[in-house]
């Protein structure tokens, strides 16, 4: 049923960007309860968001991973997460947090196994992680499950005295150290030793390297006995751990959709950095809904732009990898919410058969521009899976 969630339908699905050879998006698609956009931009030289949602009669899963240190991490979990979401479901009778939490730890299990596996010829892929952020709703109940600073949005109808018209609810928590309470929680966790979370280089990191304190990977923060293996320590700075700093356990909420339930953003980092919750959420509301995704990372990027004191258009004609310097990557999904409340199913007898899309591994290869665009899309992106592949698989 997931098996075309294990290669992207983005070259019939998705749209090149002609403005813009670093984006892509799909304007609009349908889902069990509604519809939905997803938009990508790149900045690094590669790629290091995936993305994917998965569609069927029942339910919609819907996947951001904001990888950091490489892509291997993100990949790995664009292809895995989502196949043991069903398997577990189908086990133990539907989702559930429980069955969340199943698949989140064995593919964090799946990835550490990997990095043991790869450490004697790719030391490095055991500092590569990813942020995770899941949305699933099925039998009109939603869960949201993350690992990380991406972060779910909800746009509702505002209530009887709320003074707005749409209310932006943010549904999931930060796990980055530039909270004071996160930092509360991971010294908390190490009291007894030197300090675990330091002031460097302008923000708040942990062991003075990375913001996140959960996520899947970073095994080298995880596991003492590969972060003290002479061959890791070849490749990174050795770092006195005597137990993991980082965890892969998700924060998980559930709820019943209501009618005033509107739309969800989901989006990597990237997109908070430069819009609020509530921004966010007026654009969306405001707005068609032909293009939503690709019109919120827009804004995000005019803000980036404004920013540095430049013109939108210049920052798009920036190259990737540079332009990681002005944006992150940006991923963004939006999903409304139109018929999760009528006792008919609404859309659900029209969905069809169970789809996953993805999003490009590498938008800058995808939106090559060649007289043979496909056959270069097609080399591009197979060379760049295949590379991925000899690492992960």
């Amino acid at each position: 049923m997931l098996r075309s969630c294990y290669r992207p339908l983005e070259r019939c699905l998705g749209r090149r960007n002609g403005g813009d050879g670093l984006m892509w998006h799909m304007d609009l698609k349908p889902h069990a309860s509604g519809d939905f956009s997803i938009a990508v931009v790149q900045a690094n030289s590669n790629l290091e968001d995936q993305s994917q949602v998965f569609t069927s009669p029942s339910a919609t899963y819907v996947g951001v991973y904001d990888g950091h240190g490489g892509p291997e991490a993100s990949c790995f979990v664009n292809r895995h997460l989502f196949p043991y979401l069903h398997k577990f479901a189908s086990e133990h009778g539907g989702l559930s947090a429980d069955v969340i939490k199943k698949a989140f730890n064995a593919t964090e299990e799946d990835f550490t196994h990997l990095v043991r596996r790869s450490l004697p010829v790719r030391p490095q892929i055991a500092s590569v992680g990813s942020c995770c952020l899941v949305g699933a709703i099925s039998n009109n109940e939603l869960y949201v499950a993350n690992l990380g600073d991406s972060r779910a949005v909800l746009g509702r109808k505002g209530f009887d005295g709320e003074m707005k018209s749409v209310v932006a609810e943010r549904l999931t928590t930060d796990h980055n150290v530039s909270s004071e309470k996160v930092r509360r929680e991971v010294e908390a966790l190490h009291s007894d030793g030197s300090p675990v979370v330091v002031y460097c280089r302008g923000v708040w990191r942990i062991m003075g390297i990375i913001q996140v304190s959960r996520s899947i990977g970073d095994i080298y923060l995880k596991k003492p006995e590969i972060n003290r293996d002479p061959i890791y320590q070849q490749f990174g700075t050795p770092i006195p751990l005597r137990r993991p700093v980082m965890t892969a356990e998700p924060s998980i909420i559930s709820r019943k959709l209501r009618p005033q339930d509107l739309f969800l953003i989901f989006a990597s980092d990237g997109l908070w950095e430069y819009l609020s919750d509530e921004d966010a959420v007026e654009i969306v509301y405001k707005n068609p809904r032909a293009g939503i995704a690709k019109r919120l990372v827009g804004a995000a990027i005019q803000e980036a732009a404004k920013k540095r004191e430049m013109r939108y258009k210049d920052i798009r004609k920036i190259e990737k990898g540079i332009r990681r310097h002005f944006h992150d990557d940006i991923t963004v999904i939006v999903v409304y919410l139109d018929q999760h409340n009528t006792k008919s199913g609404g859309r659900k007898s029209k969905q069809g058969a169970a789809g996953c899309i993805s999003a490009p591994v590498d938008i800058f290869s995808y939106n090559s521009d060649d007289d043979e665009v496909d056959n270069v899309y097609d080399r591009s992106v197979m060379d760049k899976e295949n590379e991925i592949s000899r690492i992960l698989y």
